[in-house]
């Protein structure tokens, strides 16, 4: 893992949380910006599986134990798109705090690989 893209991956999560958190106060249905946010999770978290293929090969492998990385990373990824659909499907405010819940459990997904990983 590069440990700032780590934090990249971290930090937009913690603010999609929070967006995501602030439409569910609202009482308002998942719109644009929770599904963009959603999203753009899912996507760094592809870019994040591209990394971690390369890294080993580049001279930067896991210290950690390597199948639990993998499968953290592997879970950390199913979740947005999981959580996209529930959101698409029940269209209640109740969808934006999954995704909110969602998002802050990648964060702290993405922390611990970089613990296993460094």
């Amino acid at each position: 893992m590069i440990l700032w893209f780590g934090i990249a991956i971290i930090a937009v999560a913690l603010v999609s949380a929070v967006v995501c958190l602030v439409v569910g106060a609202r009482k308002l249905p998942p719109n644009d910006y929770t599904m963009g946010a959603t999203l753009l999770v899912a996507l760094l978290l592809l870019a994040q599986i591209i990394v971690s293929i390369v890294a080993p090969l580049a001279g930067n492998p896991a210290t950690g134990d390597p199948l639990e990385f993998w499968m953290y990373l592997i879970v950390a990824f199913a979740l947005p798109p999981g959580a996209g659909f529930w959101a698409l499907v029940d269209r209640t405010r109740w969808a934006n705090i999954v995704l909110a819940v969602v998002h802050f459990a990648v964060a702290v997904m993405v922390y611990r690989m970089l613990v296993i990983w460094g």
